[in-house]
């Protein structure tokens, strides 16, 4: 009776571990759906005919796809990928600005105490004031200055935007790091800032390296700072798909074209750093 028991025992767990296995996999399939569709239903546009955006049923599989929508991209006012070159030289400039500053004033904040213990939660709260609070301010301080639509503009804005974050992230990733591996290096005659580049960011480089990809992804896809400081020499791909929409129709295959080519730098960002990605995500960041 007792081995009986034994064995109903065991079929019962047996039975519950495969319903959570069933049930977790289901979860994962559910949730590679719900961030895959997307992206197949904006490729899908990009290569539909112009008549088969409104048909019922919907075409999930387009019979005869085409690449018009790509060349007449090239052939619109906007000046077509040109808002490429824009995004990726604001972009990467303010994401490499925001790096430099916001690993010194981190690593002072880490090592120094500077501004007392409340500072990183104060400097994180600016990153939550919201946008359009603060646009039209500045967007008259920019005008006086005669800095609207210039790469300078954009780059210092964005710099802006993300420096908070980039100081809380980085802040936790140093503080992962034992003062007396610098303090080893300058006995050896390393300076404090070279301490910082050639000791403490080598060995948080993955932190570093998630921080940065997310300060890029901000960037790249960032819409009101774009449409209000932009006008005709530097536009960025968010106010260019903004423009295939308006009073007189839309233009889903073209908006899908410039949405599946801004696609592209990103996938190639996210291979490329993908092994210092996912430690970089837990590395220090539960500090306070």
């Amino acid at each position: 009776m007792a081995i009986k028991n034994r064995n109903d025992k065991r079929r019962l767990s047996k039975s519950h571990l495969n319903y959570k296995k069933i049930l977790k996999y289901f979860a994962l399939i559910v949730a590679v759906i719900f961030f895959v569709f997307p992206i197949y239903w904006i490729t899908v546009t990009a290569i539909k005919q112009p008549g088969q955006y409104y048909n019922y049923p919907i075409i999930w599989f387009p019979k005869n796809p085409t690449l018009m929508h790509f060349k007449s991209v090239q052939r619109i006012g906007v000046q077509g990928y040109t808002a490429l070159k824009n995004s990726f030289i604001i972009t990467t400039s303010s994401t490499v600005s925001v790096m430099l500053l916001g690993s010194v004033a981190a690593y002072a904040m880490a090592r120094f105490k500077t501004g007392g213990k409340n500072l990183a939660f104060m400097i994180l709260s600016q990153r939550m004031l919201p946008p359009i609070a603060i646009v039209f301010p500045l967007f008259l301080m920019m005008r006086v200055i005669r800095f609207i639509d210039t790469y300078r503009v954009m780059i210092l804005i964005y710099t802006m935007f993300n420096l908070p974050f980039v100081i809380w992230m980085l802040r936790s990733y140093f503080m992962e790091i034992p003062a007396d591996v610098e303090e080893s290096a300058m006995v050896d005659g390393c300076s404090r800032i070279g301490a910082l580049f050639r000791i403490v960011l080598p060995m948080t480089l993955p932190g570093v390296i998630a921080t940065a990809v997310f300060a890029y992804i901000f960037t790249w896809t960032e819409f009101l700072f774009a449409v209000i400081f932009s006008r005709t020499r530097v536009f960025t791909v968010p106010v260019v798909v903004s423009t295939f929409f308006g009073n007189e129709g839309q233009l889903w295959g073209q908006a899908g074209v410039m949405a599946v080519v801004s696609m592209v730098p990103i996938f190639v960002i996210g291979l490329a750093v993908q092994k210092h990605f996912a430690r970089g995500l837990t590395l220090g960041s539960v500090k306070g």
